[in-house]
């Protein structure tokens, strides 16, 4: 394991200190597994559209061109 230094509000530290103790486990356990919770949750981002500049017509525009040839032998 890595040792990683984070402040909380003093609020929060109370809070963790409650429910470790309800818990009967550590504070870092707690964050342990609150950090695998939240980061096994996230989704991965949508992809910001366009995904590329583009440089001409799209292949929809011309489709035709695109698929001259295709499927000849």
């Amino acid at each position: 394991m890595t040792k990683t230094t984070v402040y909380l509000p003093a609020e929060l530290k109370r809070a963790l200190r409650r429910v470790a103790g309800q818990r009967r486990c550590s504070e870092a356990a707690l964050l342990r597994e609150a950090v695998s919770r939240l980061t096994g949750e996230a989704e991965a981002p949508a992809p910001t559209l366009p995904l590329f500049r583009a440089t001409g017509p799209s292949i929809a525009e011309d489709i035709d061109r695109a698929l001259a040839g295709f499927g000849v032998r």
